[in-house]
């Protein structure tokens, strides 16, 4: 079993490295991984054939193989499916991510856009987050909220649930599981739920401004705000995840749609095409 193991933090994230010490009981993992930071890039891979990336050898500890890309996670998957790294790889597991990726971020997140990748290339993928405590509290800083991670937790839960995977066979029809883990002790986790995607995230931005920057005429720096935490069913993910439970969700494929109420935009393309 070989296992590429790769995030959108970054290849010195210490979310990563649990994650991929935690798989190497499953089998050869190989981590390749951002060299810097990507959240947010969703499936993006880059315009390649114009921006050539570069790979380098990197060491962490407990994990035998590891390699740092100037590019985003799902390019680091497109890369290793097309041999980059060796053999090829029978499952795909990407995290842990500090921030539940539930609701409308799982469009924008990079970790969860390397596993959508990697099923694009016949190969499972589970994406692993964990919620952060006391996330968007105002004052807050990001690498104070993140220093108080459980990630021993979301490495046993993932470590569980891939062990599963490969016990029970993995599926002929490849499968994106998104796994989403409260920021606390394994005792303290009230179970776990099978969850839907809810379109409302726990806690979503609610406002972009702009702000004339000094002396730069023409140019802005962009103020984000949040809005309030959403109140959610606890059999979505979010809403399990702030209940206290793991959410374990399966993403479907991109199909397409039967529909009957865009006949005039269609008709506008027949007009232009004499359909």
């Amino acid at each position: 079993m070989r296992i590429l193991v790769t995030n959108d933090d970054g290849i010195s994230s210490v979310g990563l490295h649990h994650l991929a010490r935690a798989m190497t009981r499953h089998g050869h993992v190989v981590v390749v991984a951002p060299d810097t930071e990507y959240s947010g890039a969703g499936a993006a891979i880059g315009a390649i054939h114009r921006n050539v990336p570069e790979v380098h050898e990197a060491k962490i500890d407990g994990v035998p193989e590891s390699w740092a890309v100037s590019g985003a996670p799902a390019l680091c998957v497109f890369m290793g499916r097309l041999g980059a790294f060796g053999e090829p790889f029978d499952l795909v597991v990407s995290g842990i991510n500090p921030g539940a990726n539930v609701g409308r971020s799982v469009y924008h997140s990079g970790t969860i856009g390397a596993c959508l990748t990697a099923r694009n290339g016949g190969i499972s993928g589970v994406a692993v987050s964990q919620a952060v405590t006391g996330w968007g509290v105002e004052g807050q800083g990001w690498d104070d909220m993140i220093a108080n991670q459980r990630w021993e937790t979301a490495a046993s839960v993932a470590d569980s649930f891939v062990e599963g995977l490969i016990a029970g066979g993995l599926p002929g029809e490849p499968v994106v599981a998104n796994i989403n883990v409260p920021n606390t002790s394994v005792a303290d986790l009230r179970g776990w739920r099978r969850t839907r995607v809810e379109f409302e995230p726990i806690r979503g931005m609610s406002k972009a401004v702009l702000h004339p920057i000094e002396g730069q005429a023409g140019s802005y720096s962009v103020e984000f705000s949040y809005g309030e935490a959403a109140d959610l069913p606890d059999d979505t993910d979010g809403g399990a995840v702030e209940a206290g439970y793991v959410s374990i969700g399966y993403l479907s494929r991109l199909t397409a749609l039967d529909r009957h109420d865009l006949d005039a935009a269609e008709r506008a393309v027949d007009s232009l095409l004499g359909g």
